[in-house]
């Protein structure tokens, strides 16, 4: 056992994010380990690009209020002590509402040191419809 001291936050890179998101890792994996665990903080209105995770994702959110979508249009809202899981390779994005932050623990495995497969940000339309349809 050992204690593992906290990482420094960090600003998420913009061709991956849309507004301003925040992370901290928390677990990198090491083998047999493929385990890699974030604490993920979405300002208003900030949002992922699209992206699929080989092994799915779960995500715990510990604070505000997020959407989760999907490329055929499902939604979830989810608030602190939800936990919403994506299944292997389904496109999907995270972040806050408009109005509201949002905080989650964002765990995957990696595949090979990739745990994500990036792809185009979110459109201000898709992002907008996607809170008329929670």
């Amino acid at each position: 056992m050992k204690l593992v001291p906290p990482t420094p936050t960090a600003k998420a890179p913009n061709e991956r994010f849309t507004g301003d998101v925040y992370l901290n890792s928390l677990h990198n994996g090491e083998a047999p380990s493929r385990l890699v665990a974030a604490l993920v903080r979405f300002t208003p209105g900030a949002r992922t690009n699209w992206h699929s995770h080989p092994f799915g994702q779960t995500l715990h959110c510990t604070d505000g209020i997020g959407l989760v979508a999907t490329r055929d249009g499902s939604v979830v809202l989810m608030r602190a002590g939800d936990t919403v899981h994506t299944p292997p390779g389904e496109e999907h994005w995270h972040g806050a509402t408009q109005d509201n932050m949002m905080c989650h623990l964002a765990l995957v495995e990696h595949d090979n040191g990739e745990s994500a497969t990036w792809r185009e940000p979110v459109s201000d339309r898709d992002y907008a419809s996607a809170h008329a349809r929670r």
